[in-house]
């Protein structure tokens, strides 16, 4: 059964952040709340992990996963990112966005879309995420919770345990979050383009 761990929503105890995070680093795969709906997470280079996270999705590699960063420093590392972007990405960070962006050399192969080498990147702002990344001091893979065959991603901790406890190693209870994922928008190309509405105002962006 998957390890539950109840935290504050604003001040979440570190030490059970410091223990989701040692699941992180073993392999493990856990659900996490957003400022958008409840994620799953996994180690950026754990390949087992995110091939995990795709079949609890039943999702293929041309899905987009996302980097969840700390913030926008970290975020370019991972992306090759121009003026107008990076105004852009100012502007709605941090926040209920994803961005689409070609992906730098730092992002393996395998995490980027295979036919066009972009990445889906954001910087969430929630408590407990952020709390849980700094802890982890590097970008988590991410991709919102949204059940095969449904179209709205899940936000109750409890819920998800129940109907994930084999699949997932651990589950962040921080409360009910939104259940909305977050708006989508494409930088890659010569102009933004809107993907998927969703939590985040485009107009945020002057879009």
């Amino acid at each position: 059964m998957s390890q539950l761990f109840e935290v504050h929503p604003d001040n979440p105890q570190p030490r059970l952040l410091r223990q989701a995070v040692a699941l992180l680093q073993q392999g493990g795969v856990i659900a996490v709340p957003t400022d958008s709906s409840y994620a799953l997470v996994c180690h950026l280079d754990d390949k087992a992990a995110a091939d995990r996270m795709r079949q609890i999705r039943e999702v293929d590699d041309k899905h987009h996963l996302t980097l969840l960063c700390r913030d926008l420093s970290e975020l370019a590392s991972y992306a090759r990112v121009d003026n107008r972007q990076f105004r852009l990405l100012k502007a709605g960070t941090p926040g209920p966005f994803t961005f689409i962006l070609l992906a730098s050399k730092e992002v393996p192969r395998r995490l980027s879309h295979p036919k066009r080498l972009t990445i889906g990147l954001r910087v969430p702002d929630h408590p407990v995420l952020r709390a849980l990344l700094a802890l982890h001091d590097a970008p988590l893979l991410a991709t919102t919770l949204i059940p095969a065959g449904e179209s709205e991603p899940l936000n109750d901790a409890q819920e998800i345990r129940a109907r994930y406890q084999h699949q997932l190693d651990g589950v962040i209870d921080a409360g009910a979050c939104a259940q909305q994922p977050t708006t989508v928008i494409d930088l890659s190309a010569a102009q933004p383009v809107l993907l998927r509405p969703g939590r985040g105002n485009p107009a945020t962006l002057g879009l």
